[in-house]
């Protein structure tokens, strides 16, 4: 399924949720996610981090521990035939998480951290750098060179917006052409773009109910991929609550975005 997301223009999902909090969860999740996946028809990436590294407190939940956490990963992949992807935060990790996972994913705090770039390049698997709330489209050039550059080129960019005042983030959506002016990849992330960080309580605040629209806009300006963290119950999540997409609602999100994307790309081709 990673071959045909790399080698073809097709519409595609990375999804799941937040965190890895336990076997049972991980593996309901991406159950649902690849039922309605194989209904719409639609390629897509596990996604679920197997250690939160950047927490607001120092009470807030990281993990149940890197082995068991990659081994679910691991196992969700077997089952379901589907590539998985988690974030790395060292360049240390690599050696381990290669093993593991198929997409290797750069938090976009690290985005311009070129030993983890390198090390994650090195490694052979597609990295997917998440653009950095502090990075203007233009400048992730230089992040995807830096993979480029050290002989891998899987390269994907993920758009995840920029801060705006202390507790906000807004998207601009001119940086996904921009970014694929330069040949790169382009995944919306709908949900962390709808993050309220930095809040007095110390949890992050979220805009959920703004995922479709966000969805349906990062499709029609020329995303290719769609990032969507996802849960049965959000609310119980022990990282991201406040911003993750119900599951109940995924289907209909997808649905759209995928006709929007077949119509947008459809009509190009005829300009063309």
């Amino acid at each position: 399924m990673l071959e045909k997301i790399i080698s073809s223009n097709s519409f595609f999902l990375i999804a799941g949720p937040c965190a890895i909090e336990g076997e049972s969860m991980a593996f309901k999740i991406a159950e649902r996610i690849d039922t309605i996946c194989k209904k719409l028809d639609i390629p897509w990436v596990f996604k679920g981090s197997y250690r939160k590294a950047n927490r607001s407190k120092l009470d807030s939940f990281t993990g149940i521990g890197d082995e068991k956490a990659l081994n679910i990963l691991k196992k969700i992949g077997e089952e379901f035939a589907v590539p998985v992807t988690t974030d790395i935060h060292e360049s240390i990790e690599v050696n381990t998480v290669q093993h593991f996972a198929d997409v290797l994913q750069i938090p976009a705090f690290l985005c311009r951290q070129t030993a983890l770039l390198q090390a994650a390049a090195s490694s052979g698997k597609v990295v997917n750098v998440k653009k950095g709330q502090f990075m203007s489209p233009e400048s992730m050039k230089f992040a995807q060179d830096k993979i480029l550059e050290s002989g891998n080129d899987q390269v994907w960019l993920t758009e995840r917006g920029t801060t705006f005042g202390y507790q906000d983030l807004v998207v601009d959506f001119r940086s996904i052409p921009q970014m694929n002016s330069f040949g790169a990849t382009v995944v919306m992330d709908c949900t962390h773009s709808l993050q309220q960080p930095n809040q007095s309580h110390g949890v992050t605040g979220g805009r959920p109910e703004l995922i479709s629209t966000m969805a349906r806009a990062a499709v029609a300006t020329g995303a290719r991929g769609l990032f969507i963290e996802t849960h049965y119950r959000p609310e119980e999540a022990k990282s991201d609550a406040a911003n993750m997409l119900p599951l109940d609602r995924l289907e209909q999100i997808l649905s759209v975005s995928k006709d929007i994307y077949e119509l947008v790309h459809s009509k190009a081709s005829k300009a063309s």
